[in-house]
């Protein structure tokens, strides 16, 4: 006969699984809700309907209120700041997450390709090698003092460092004395003293750098009141190392496309643009981010007159049908069919918000689906702006990620 479990062992048991329980939760919790939520006005707080937690919104910021005293979670909200508590079955107060209600922010979608020119802020390091001096001797400067590829070159002798040619006369007239640098590097500044070796060519560093950078891509929105622009959706990163190239200046030109190279599974795609340095600018880029590059346009010098529509937050994106704007022949922005398969409301990767499908035939005729260079192209769901084109996924090109339009503006809006 089976020995009956002690009372001791079953508080044991019991304090176990509700550490399990609770773990759990927090981990669901973490997952399903962020600290803040940001959306704008008029628009709902749905809650979501797989999850145990509920949005318990005050009374006072709108919208219908229920028998137990609370505002239902798919309530309209108005423009403010409120706390929300997230409650355990409705029930057991879990959390206090910030709601920010924005006012109501029309945008208008583009799609034009445009061609696009950075000069950096100090000069990226892009490779290093080894010296051969004028005695024979092999040496390696920059990586005897820890200098690597990503870096970046900020200064030599308190001289702020802006061209590869700058760099190369510095280097040439110290005649191998040592150089005082400041060098960016892992988001910090540091100091390094490095002393240029002769060779038979004159005075080397062994370090390969670059200052500027150019391309073409999608321009996805601008702002008819402010006439801030935003494009891409994701970093300009140099094409060596990787890293995010810092933006000193730049601008973007009209560009036209005259082919494609059709993606394929395992090799992606590119749109082939062309746009020349001495055309007209558009804008100018004031920076490069992890979502994308922005600044100032004049629209009235693009080929091709938009309408605003309004900003849906990520909050109100829905699983379907939408569409993108984008241009793949010529100047022409036309529209075309895809489908939002997955939502990652609250993904730490901004970059990355949901997962997109091409459906339009004439686009996967000419295309095959996401290419290089469409990365930008606006997504519109229900007549509203809700994101862009950021990535292809090389294995199907049918398939790619697009940000979040909120994660671009509230990008476009930081100094």
């Amino acid at each position: 006969m089976r020995k009956p479990i002690s009372l001791k062992k079953r508080s044991v048991i019991f304090f176990c699984l509700f550490l399990l329980l609770s773990a759990g939760i927090t981990v669901d919790c973490s997952l399903r809700y962020p600290d803040r939520i940001d959306i704008f006005e008029g628009e709902f707080l749905t809650d979501d309907n797989t999850s145990s937690f509920i949005l318990d919104i005050p009374a006072s910021n709108g919208g219908v209120l229920q028998d137990d005293g609370t505002i239902s979670g798919d309530s309209s909200l108005l423009a403010g700041s409120f706390n929300a508590e997230l409650k355990l079955f409705g029930v057991i107060p879990v959390r206090t997450i910030q709601v920010d209600v924005h006012p109501k922010t029309e945008l208008v979608p583009c799609g034009n390709t445009i061609g696009i020119k950075i000069f950096t802020q100090g000069l990226v390091c892009v490779g290093t090698s080894e010296i051969k001096s004028t005695d024979g001797k092999i040496t390696s400067p920059t990586l005897d003092f820890d200098i690597h590829e990503g870096d970046i070159l900020l200064s030599a002798n308190d001289t702020p460092l802006e061209t590869t040619e700058q760099l190369a006369s510095i280097v040439e007239s110290s005649c191998g004395n040592s150089i005082n640098f400041k060098i960016e590097h892992d988001k910090k500044q540091i100091m390094r003293k490095i002393s240029p070796v002769k060779t038979k060519d004159g005075y080397k560093l062994g370090l390969w750098v670059r200052d500027s950078t150019a391309g073409i891509g999608t321009l996805t929105f601008y702002d008819n009141e402010t006439k801030l622009f935003g494009a891409l959706g994701h970093p300009i990163a140099d094409s060596d190392t990787g890293a995010l190239m810092p933006v000193s200046s730049g601008t973007i030109l009209n560009a036209s496309v005259f082919d494609v190279k059709k993606g394929s599974r395992g090799e992606p795609g590119e749109l082939k643009g062309v746009f020349s340095s001495a055309d007209e600018s558009l804008g100018n880029i004031y920076k490069n981010t992890e979502q994308g590059i922005y600044g100032s346009i004049e629209p009235a010098k693009l080929p091709d007159s938009h309408s605003s529509l309004p900003v849906a937050s990520g909050s109100q994106v829905k699983e379907g049908a939408a569409s993108i704007l984008s241009n793949v022949d010529g100047k022409s922005v036309q529209e075309f069919s895809i489908e939002i398969q997955k939502i990652m409301r609250y993904n730490a990767n901004d970059t990355k918000d949901m997962v997109i499908k091409i459906t339009d035939p004439a686009l996967l005729e000419k295309t095959g689906g996401i290419v290089q260079g469409m990365s930008g192209s606006p997504i519109i769901q229900n007549g509203k702006i809700v994101g862009a084109v950021t990535h292809v996924f090389v294995n199907d090109p049918t398939r790619g990620y697009g940000i979040f339009i909120e994660n671009m503006l509230a990008e476009a809006e930081k100094n």
